[in-house]
């Protein structure tokens, strides 16, 4: 089995019993989206090396997210990551600084893959550009549909927000 096919659960026990590090771990789902990315299109853009760093990066453990490999929804901004809401009008965007959405799953010790495809500015019912998992002919539905081909297949967790709640990419994350 590979660690890509553990669950959020088992990967986040076996990260803090240290039978398996972040590094092998995110190695293992990077092998995977070299696998199915192509055919599925869940990322806007995955940043494999930021990715390693990150995970080689981390000491002591954090929490429960400490090395889980995640994807963004393309409407969080990551500092020096471009963030387009899956639009042409924002490809040239480049955030300058990280949301509290990213500061706090960094701080828990997340490790960020890329950033996951959305409907245009998330305000639809599909994301068109994304496949979906069981049946490539389909799209993946809603507007988190590349965020949820992500964790399907690609990442142990992932980012999405209704858009009829979601005021700005700086809403908090988690509890209070």
């Amino acid at each position: 089995m590979s660690l890509a096919d553990l669950t959020l659960t088992e990967a986040s026990a076996a990260i803090r019993d240290r039978r398996v590090s972040p590094t092998e771990l995110v190695e293992d789902v990077l092998t995977r989206i070299d696998e199915v990315e192509p055919r599925l299109h869940a990322y806007v853009s995955v940043d494999a090396e930021r990715a390693r760093a990150e995970a080689a990066e981390l000491g002591q453990i954090r929490g429960p997210l400490h090395g889980i490999p995640m994807g963004l929804k393309d409407l969080i901004d990551v500092a020096g990551t471009a963030t387009t809401a899956s639009s042409q009008v924002r490809a040239g965007h480049r955030a300058e600084k990280d949301s509290t959405v990213a500061a706090q799953l960094k701080a828990a010790g997340a490790v960020l893959l890329g950033k996951t495809h959305t409907h245009e500015f998330a305000y639809g019912l599909t994301t068109p550009q994304t496949h979906n998992a069981r049946d490539p002919s389909r799209v993946a539905g809603g507007s988190s549909g590349g965020s949820a081909m992500g964790w399907a297949r690609l990442c142990k967790a992932k980012t999405g927000q209704p858009t009829a709640t979601l005021e700005s990419s700086n809403a908090q994350a988690g509890p209070r």
